[in-house]
């Protein structure tokens, strides 16, 4: 765009502050190609909404307050449920100590955080992962609390994600909740911190070991391995000593790729002498109700082999 039509100079929502900044005065703002969006906040006409671009205009324009709640679990590019990851609501939260914050179109927090709870990211000031999962305890049901929180705690693939490390540890996220015993929510997220594992890889797998357990089903094993080896086929959770092998496999299985390597993976339990258990998205709209019942009827017909255990120790 020419200098007249766009201040913020890349087409993106820009401040007040940065178009004075360029060289523009306020009646060069006062045109058909800009629009008020908020106070001091303003975007093309023309501009299709973007999450980041919003958030980073906004954080500009606010510097005592961060982003935070589904706006940053969604910059953090967090898992949420569908219901909530398709809103483009926009919070911002403020110190306790200040006014509550007050825009037009914006949904406000004033709310204590401590050092270390919130980040700065590309230019925006946003609440970090941990204290983003703190804050929806107050809006989250229980289950997907607990999904969002085994996404913090959940050990990463470093050839993948290019990270060794967790977000977060359970330890971690107790000491925080202790820190904040007043907060609305901190009951949810204590009962979520109960019900949180290590080891689920995606949503689907926390919410399929959630179904289990509200059907008392012994707690499986996540991540299980055929063998002790780094290389060994894996399952997503699963009983060794019954050899049951669960697997869920969402929409990206049906790459052909993947799917020749989901039925290696297979073969290799069944040739040991494993059952497997596939479980897909359908399982997953259903509440894995059908996929619960399975499970008990695969656990009925299972006589335990009692050298399974030793036999995994030895790599056998």
């Amino acid at each position: 765009m020419e200098r007249n039509d766009d201040p913020s100079g890349d087409s993106v929502p820009f401040t007040f502050r940065e178009a004075l900044d360029s060289g523009f005065s306020p009646g060069q703002l006062r045109n058909r190609h800009q629009v008020n969006v908020s106070r001091g906040i303003y975007r093309p006409s023309e501009w299709q909404f973007d999450l980041r671009e919003a958030a980073r205009a906004l954080s500009v324009a606010s510097p005592s307050a961060w982003i935070s709640h589904s706006t940053a679990a969604r910059l953090h590019g967090l898992v949420l449920p569908p219901w909530l990851s398709n809103s483009d609501d926009l919070h911002l939260s403020t110190p306790r100590t200040h006014p509550q914050m007050r825009r037009k179109g914006i949904i406000g927090h004033n709310v204590t955080a401590l050092p270390g709870e919130i980040e700065s990211t590309d230019g925006i000031l946003l609440s970090t992962r941990v204290r983003t999962w703190l804050d929806l305890a107050r809006v989250l049901p229980l289950h997907d609390l607990v999904c969002l929180g085994d996404q913090l705690i959940r050990i990463p693939r470093p050839e993948f994600e290019g990270r060794s490390a967790a977000f977060a540890t359970l330890k971690s996220l107790r000491a925080m909740t202790d820190h904040h015993g007043n907060l609305q929510g901190i009951v949810r997220a204590r009962e979520a911190l109960d019900l949180m594992r290590v080891g689920a890889d995606s949503p689907p797998e926390t919410e399929l070991r959630l179904a289990m357990a509200d059907a008392n089903l012994p707690e499986p094993e996540l991540q299980l391995k055929l063998y002790a080896s780094p290389t060994s086929p894996s399952a997503d959770a699963g009983y060794r000593a019954q050899r049951i092998a669960l697997q869920y496999d969402g929409a990206h299985h049906l790459d052909e790729v993947q799917r020749h390597s989901d039925r290696r993976r297979d073969k290799a339990f069944e040739a040991a002498g494993w059952t497997v258990l596939t479980f897909t998205e359908s399982d997953l709209h259903d509440g894995f109700k059908d996929a619960v019942q399975r499970i008990k009827k695969a656990l009925r017909q299972i006589v335990v082999d009692p050298t399974v255990a030793s036999g995994f120790a030895s790599g056998s």
